[in-house]
């Protein structure tokens, strides 16, 4: 008899993982790698010197916690605005800048966004989350899921960033296991900014060819200039 396959909490946190360093790495334009270790803990916390969390529930209950260094925050954060052709004078240069928090928070909420969706695809389940919650702080603030959950589990994961700055991510979930019965096909996942990239050259090819003059026109314009 065929074994089945089984997904665990822990694979569940892969994903996660990959969601993190594909969103961020993007963003930034630079390469953004997680620990092959991961850290069992007893409870998730706000840590300094920003902070977000966000919560999430449906197919099971969890909470992803992602705490930044000032030094990681800023890399991230003056890299992407870079990325986006934004001036120097108009970056910020300090993690306590709200534009600092405003932007962690929308790329946060890009990272459980993309997170959601794998889990959609891969597990044929489905999570929803609330608005991220990203403020700066200089204390550790302990933070735990409003809702019963089935045997909670808690991981945190080390992220390096390419000037090695550290930041961690914290998941706390159910205790579960997905037991794949049968195969099936993942859908391939479509990239808006691939979508909207492929058409605009798609209409700039269209311009350029019927901008450009058909030989027998230019044939013609020569023989009138001739007199003939």
């Amino acid at each position: 008899m065929k074994k089945n396959k089984i997904i665990t909490t822990d694979d569940i946190l892969v994903t996660l993982c990959q969601s993190f360093t594909e969103v961020l790495s993007t963003a930034s334009g630079n390469i953004i790698n997680y620990s092959a270790m991961v850290q069992k803990i007893t409870k998730t916390c706000l840590r300094p010197d920003i902070g977000c969390f966000v919560l999430f529930d449906g197919g099971f209950n969890g909470i992803v916690v992602s705490n930044f260094t000032a030094q990681a925050a800023i890399e991230i954060y003056q890299d992407y605005m870079r990325n986006m052709g934004m001036p120097e004078s108009e970056i910020a240069s300090s993690h306590m800048s709200d534009d600092v928090s405003n932007v962690m928070g929308e790329l946060m909420n890009q990272i459980v966004g993309d997170f959601t969706g794998k889990v959609r695809d891969q597990l044929h389940t489905s999570i929803t989350q609330n608005q991220p919650k990203m403020m700066a702080i200089n204390k550790l603030v302990q933070i735990s899921v409003d809702t019963t959950m089935d045997r909670p589990q808690a991981r945190r994961v080390t992220f390096t960033t390419k000037n090695q700055n550290i930041f961690y991510v914290e998941l706390a979930m159910d205790k579960t296991e997905f037991i794949k019965l049968h195969d099936f096909d993942i859908a391939e996942a479509i990239d808006p900014d691939e979508v909207i990239e492929r058409e605009a050259k798609n209409n700039k090819a269209e311009v350029v060819k019927d901008e450009t003059p058909a030989v027998d026109d230019i044939d013609d314009d020569f023989m009138a200039e001739l007199g003939l």
